[in-house]
């Protein structure tokens, strides 16, 4: 079942994208990992070692890096692990490389901030026509890349389930999901609650405070997929309530450590994170105004659709957590 994905092309070599290499190279699959610095393709190559973004972690000899997205475009399936703003320039560079019969795994987690697009949306748009799937749930990136037990949700309408298995390990567990839009709404919102709760951790507001402000968030996160057209049972799952979990509880989550850091009474220039002028301002007065999901992709009875959907209308509902997700979910992904 899984010899039609035998080598996996990974796009990105952050931290989260080389734990994505090593897990897929335990799964027995070749990976290709496409570098966008030469000095990493070369440290990748010959030192076998992402030395700028996951340093201290051997890579097994057959992870290969290469600096020419050319070269990925015969691998078998994609995985986009850049961060979520660059993902339309890059799917624009990967458009012309690829036939449209190849899958692009997303495993970027955030909202555009200029027209509040989901990542999905975003490879639609730009790469009309190819098998578009999202991995997201609870997973730091060192945990991953140590080979320590992970789940996580691969999402998609185009039987994922032989993805997720060629893509699973022993300690690398993927579950699979048709709500492609609960399962990005859960990655990238979640990422608010997780600096709020640092905030309450810095300010030492105590475990209480903590709980309520994780279970009263999730509520609203689980309303705003719902307007989106998501399932509240995606986001009770690995991709919303396991990854809200994961990243409003760790210190190893940058957003809750941003979180702490302003607890604390430091300033974003003086915590530790390149927080973006722009992401800053994050059009925080603006209303959220959710769309119809798309008519072709719920079209003939497909399993999951919504009332919202179905229905086909615009519901216009104003959630004040969404701008301030589109800030958190647009570079601090995880």
């Amino acid at each position: 079942m899984t010899d039609k994905f035998q080598h996996f092309g990974v796009i990105g070599a952050g931290a989260w994208g080389t734990a994505l290499a090593i897990s897929l190279q335990r799964a027995g699959r070749r990976v290709t990992v496409g570098v966008r610095e030469a000095e990493l393709v070369t440290a990748i190559n010959e030192k076998h070692e992402n030395t700028l973004f996951l340093p201290g972690v051997a890579l097994d000899p057959a992870i290969r890096a290469t600096g020419r997205l050319g070269d990925l475009a015969t691998c078998d399936a994609l995985v986009l692990v850049t961060p979520a703003q660059h993902v339309r320039a890059t799917c624009r560079t990967l458009a012309p490389l690829c036939d449209k019969k190849r899958p692009l795994i997303i495993a970027a987690k955030g909202i555009e901030l200029h027209n509040y697009r989901l990542m999905s949306e975003v490879a639609d748009e730009v790469m009309p026509g190819h098998p578009v799937f999202i991995l997201s749930g609870p997973s730091f990136a060192i945990e991953v890349a140590q080979g320590l037990p992970s789940a996580l949700t691969l999402a998609g309408e185009r039987e994922p389930e032989i993805l997720a298995h060629a893509m699973s390990s022993p300690n690398f567990r993927l579950y699979t999901s048709d709500d492609i839009i609960g399962t990005q709404i859960g990655g990238a919102v979640k990422n608010v609650l997780a600096i709020a709760c640092g905030i309450v951790a810095g300010k030492k507001l105590g475990e209480n405070a903590k709980a309520a402000l994780i279970t009263r968030g999730l509520a609203e996160i689980i309303r705003l997929g719902q307007a989106c057209g998501a399932r509240a049972e995606t986001l009770m799952g690995l991709s919303g309530l396991g990854d809200t979990v994961l990243t409003c509880s760790s210190l190893k989550s940058r957003n809750m450590s941003l979180g702490y850091a302003l607890g604390e009474g430091k300033s974003l220039g003086h915590s530790g994170f390149a927080v973006e002028r722009e992401r800053g301002r994050c059009h925080r007065r603006r209303d959220f105004r959710p769309r119809a999901p798309s008519r072709r992709r719920y079209a003939g009875g497909q399993r999951g659709r919504s009332d919202f959907a179905r229905q086909g209308r615009h519901r216009r509902r104003h959630y004040r957590i969404a701008g301030a997700a589109f800030a958190a979910g647009g570079g601090l992904n995880r």
